[in-house]
């Protein structure tokens, strides 16, 4: 296991600069996950940390030592990429243990750790299969087992589940869930799924535009998103905004939707924000989590009218899409089975208040 620290990382290709300063602290036996849309620089992120790519400004540090400059071979480092990039000509075992045969590993080493590892990932009936005999799910444990053989300080995973399918995406998150439980050992990992984000991470990397959005737990982002794009980029479906205005009276704040209904009052003592102006324009944030056919007098309640339009369901939540009184995409509420609807009816809805998020509507940051 081992730390490793990115200190204001800059890449450019060309005159296009993809990584902004980029900094992140990773801790010994933390498992990364480096998050978000495609052309983010998440995977150049990881194939600088890799050694496989140059940068152009900024440090990595690893145990505190720098290695800009060191080789990828000799950085102590494990890569599992999304094409899995096995030997076609090779069997399982051999594609595991070319690594260690060209580092002149030896052959007692070698035949300990094949069945360690391949009992560990479920693949010792596969040993002398050739990779197009495998399933794609049976490749990348190959591909996992050719790393894992290594015993290195750091692991990184470059989307190795894209190519999987839904089901079989299920399972293998599952496994390296099991497999990081296990070892213990450092992972940064990355993907543009935020489902597997939150499932995985010990701690997520929010990246958008070559800049990290924001740095926390998976909770932490969930409940409390830094600006509008964690908060609508986390969570499945995202975060429903409400246009609206955020006013000082007295000593306390009062929050109005008119197009939505909304009006509650927010007291001082209760606010995480403060505002310099008396007046402000935001965006108010809700989870569809947090939107209820039901109130709760015992809760901070606000309510709000909405036509319901259309309805998905998983076959126990059912996502419930309504009409968007502003410009933008329907607005969602996640419902238990036994909440009905009429569709096309205007309805109320209710929320607690103190589980929402404002945001400014003109930087989009969170108040």
């Amino acid at each position: 296991m081992a730390t490793l620290e990115a200190k204001n990382i800059k890449k450019f290709f060309g005159s296009t600069e993809v990584l902004k300063g980029i900094n992140l602290a990773v801790k010994e036996g933390e498992f990364i996950v480096l998050v978000g849309p495609s052309g983010c620089g998440k995977s150049t992120l990881l194939n600088i940390i890799a050694g496989l790519e140059t940068l152009d400004e900024g440090t990595i540090l690893m145990d505190g030592e720098v290695i800009n400059s060191m080789e990828p071979k000799d950085r102590d480092i494990a890569m599992v990429f999304q094409s899995y990039a096995l030997y076609p000509n090779m069997n399982v075992e051999e594609n595991i243990t070319f690594g260690l045969k060209t580092r002149k590993v030896s052959k007692d080493i070698i035949k300990e750790s094949v069945s360690k590892f391949s009992k560990l990932l479920k693949m010792e009936n596969l040993l002398k299969r050739k990779p197009a005999q495998l399933s794609g799910g049976q490749r990348q444990r190959v591909a996992m087992g050719r790393a894992l053989v290594r015993n290195p300080k750091i692991f990184l995973f470059d989307e190795p589940l894209s190519n999987l399918d839904a089901k079989l995406r299920v399972e293998m998150r599952s496994e390296i869930k099991k497999l990081y439980q296990t070892l213990k050992t450092t992972i940064i990992y990355v993907t543009h799924d935020q489902t597997e984000a939150m499932s995985l991470a010990s701690q997520i990397a929010v990246m958008n535009e070559g800049r990290v959005e924001q740095f926390g737990k998976p909770d932490d982002l969930f409940n409390h998103p830094n600006n509008i794009f964690v908060a609508e980029f986390i969570g499945t479906p995202s975060m429903n905004f409400f246009p609206g205005v955020l006013k000082k009276e007295n000593e306390d704040y009062h929050f109005k939707s008119k197009s939505y209904g909304i009006d509650f009052i927010i007291k001082q003592s209760e606010a995480s924000f403060s505002l310099n102006d008396d007046m402000m324009d935001v965006i108010l944030g809700v989870r569809p989590e947090f939107l209820s056919l039901k109130t709760n007098q015992n809760l901070s309640i606000a309510s709000l009218k909405l036509r319901p339009l259309f309805y998905e369901t998983n076959g126990y939540d059912q996502f419930y899409f309504f009409e968007n009184k502003e410009e933008g995409k329907e607005i969602v509420a996640r419902l238990l089975p036994e909440e009905k609807i009429t569709l096309n009816q205007e309805i109320d809805l209710f929320f607690d208040f103190k589980k929402a998020t404002l945001f400014n509507s003109n930087t989009g940051q969170r108040l």
